[in-house]
């Protein structure tokens, strides 16, 4: 039993915008996952500076166009809080990456599949 050319051209039409869709997303993906990466290092890097002056330092952050003294607690349990919500993004953006490549890979071997048995099934 052959499938008519018109529904398996339909068919293939399908699956390669499926792809070209998810091929799409996966680079968004990877920019915000580097985006993400790029400020959990921000982070760190802040931390650590924080963590080697004394305790009795005065610590302001900016807030709008001004700065507003905090104690360096408030700083660094801010600090650790955007860390672990990052780390948080970072993981669901890389369960989001694998199911879209996924995606992507089945789209192509799908539409190969479908030119090696010639619309055949």
């Amino acid at each position: 039993m052959s499938i008519p050319p018109e529904a398996l051209q339909k068919l293939v039409q399908e699956i390669e915008t499926r792809a070209i869709a998810a091929q799409q997303q996966i680079n968004i993906v990877k920019a915000q996952i580097t985006g993400k990466q790029r400020e959990l290092r921000l982070l760190e890097l802040t931390s650590n500076e924080i963590g080697q002056i004394p305790k009795d330092t005065n610590v302001y952050e900016g807030v709008g166009k001004m700065f507003v003294a905090s104690p360096i607690t408030n700083v660094n349990k801010r600090l650790s809080t955007e860390t672990g919500e990052l780390k948080t993004d970072i993981t669901n953006l890389e369960k989001k990456l694998h199911y879209l490549e996924t995606t992507h890979k089945n789209s192509k071997s799908h539409i190969e599949q479908i030119f090696k048995t010639g619309g055949k099934s």
